[in-house]
């Protein structure tokens, strides 16, 4: 038989007892209790409500359809991107215009700027010690193009201020020579205050300005003054011939405007839908980007830096990724800017096993876009070999059809091999900064992968 036990009186929670009056409270004290108590089951309730919130905006996006751009530095991730917005968001795309303006003018400069530096290279190889036995310098480049040169050095000065203003952190023209920003660094509200017109600036927020209103930061007055010397460089038969000696083709980068500067170099310009979408900005870490569709489906586009030390970012936005858009430019002849021992294509090839294979994308679609077509074009035009870095391309035609017939191939039978579980093999050819025609792939991409997002949710 069991012995009784004395059981006590169970005693209120401990929360209860924080709010338990003591022992001959006084009226100022009670009121003090109360007023604490029911801050404390304010502060609780905006808590909970937060919580709530929370999972709302959480389940939603989980219902949302998430889309990856992939593929390495310069393949077009970006300029994808803007077709998209172009296609899809027209009004957001339009309404940051302004923005984009004064990156294309960065482009522009940028390009001038490579030009300075082989022109002042090739004015030091035809001083007094260069000269050859006969007596002639080793290039044909004079006086006038030294003359020019320092006509237009204002415009360097001009864009290292305005790319160190825009990734300020680190900042360093020689390691990063094209213009740069840093994701979710607000560098869109950098240009819209140092470069947008202000012809009423607030009180005691007065900047620098031009006659006009202009920030003193805004290159358009500079690059209209300079607009015939950028034309006379770029046209020189003498400029054109050294750089058909050194093999540049400044017209195969991405953000050349160097022909368009006529247009560009006014003071009343103002960019083409077109020019929007052709201009280069290189960004640094990972930018969502939201779309809402017509329909009223919501789209999330992940746009992640391509560049080798940023790669291994791209692994927390594989979970329930519904497709991949990846980006593959047919650059056989070209190596990669991180390591010029390594071939464009080869690591495009490398990336692509790499994707097909990994396991948390085996439910997900990957649309393979074989971009910037009307380089390759140029290229075989050009009369260079695909055979001549590819060995195994063989005798096979060096024209395009049989040139993207052979890639495509073979980013098919890895795809194949590789993929964890059998999926279809999307493919489209591609060069984007043709809006009309990547616009119409892309709206075919885009109800491909709302059909199977829709048939993953057993809605149709």
């Amino acid at each position: 038989m069991f012995s009784p036990v004395n059981l006590k009186p169970v005693q209120d929670d401990a929360w209860s007892n924080i709010f338990k009056p003591p022992p001959n409270e006084s009226v100022e004290e009670r009121r003090d209790r109360i007023a604490r108590q029911q801050e404390a089951q304010r502060v609780s309730r905006e808590i909970d409500e937060s919580i709530l919130e929370s999972k709302k905006l959480f389940d939603k996006k989980k219902k949302a359809i998430k889309v990856l751009l992939l593929g390495q530095a310069e393949s077009g991730k970006s300029t994808m991107l803007r077709n998209f917005q172009l296609a899809f968001c027209p009004t957001y795309f339009h309404g940051e215009a302004l923005i984009w303006k004064t990156i294309i003018q960065l482009n522009l400069i940028g390009s001038v700027k490579k030009l300075l530096s082989i022109v002042e290279d090739e004015l030091e190889m035809s001083g007094p010690r260069s000269r050859s036995p006969t007596g002639s310098t080793s290039s044909s480049l004079s006086d006038h193009h030294r003359r020019t040169r320092m006509r237009l050095l204002p415009l360097l000065s001009m864009e290292t201020n305005l790319t160190r203003q825009l990734l300020p952190e680190h900042y360093d023209p020689s390691r990063t020579p094209e213009i740069c920003v840093r994701a979710g660094s607000g560098w869109k509200t950098v240009l819209e205050r140092v470069t947008l017109e202000r012809r009423v600036p607030p009180t005691g927020q007065r900047r620098p300005m031009t006659n006009d209103g202009r920030s003193k930061d805004d290159p358009t007055l500079v690059l209209a003054a300079s607009k015939n010397d950028i034309i006379s460089l770029w046209e020189d038969e003498s400029v054109r011939e050294v750089l058909k000696r050194r093999g540049v083709r400044l017209e195969d980068s991405p953000g050349f405007f160097l022909t368009d500067t006529a247009r560009i170099a006014t003071v009343d310009y103002e960019p083409t839908e077109e020019d929007i979408v052709r201009a280069r900005l290189r960004t640094f870490g990972v930018e969502e980007h939201r779309f809402l569709q017509d329909n009223g489906s919501e789209w999330y586009i992940y746009d992640v830096g391509g560049s080798r030390c940023m790669r291994p970012q791209w692994v927390p936005y594989f979970d329930d990724v519904q497709a991949i858009i990846f980006l593959a430019p047919l650059s056989f002849n070209q190596v990669l800017e991180e390591d010029r021992q390594v071939n464009r294509l080869e690591d495009s090839i490398y990336l692509w096993k790499e994707v097909c294979a990994n396991p948390l994308l085996a439910r997900a679609n990957i649309i393979l876009f074989l971009n910037k077509m009307d380089i390759l074009q140029k290229t075989l035009a050009a009369g260079i070999k695909v055979a001549t870095y590819v060995p195994s391309y063989g005798s096979t035609p060096n024209d395009v059809e049989n040139v993207t017939k052979y890639f495509k191939e073979k980013f098919r039978a890895y795809h194949k091999r590789l993929s964890p579980r059998p999926r279809t093999f999307f493919c489209h050819e591609t060069s984007a900064i043709d809006t009309k025609a990547t616009q119409a792939v892309l709206a075919g991409v885009r109800d491909g992968i709302l059909r199977h997002h829709l048939e993953e949710l057993n809605v149709i």
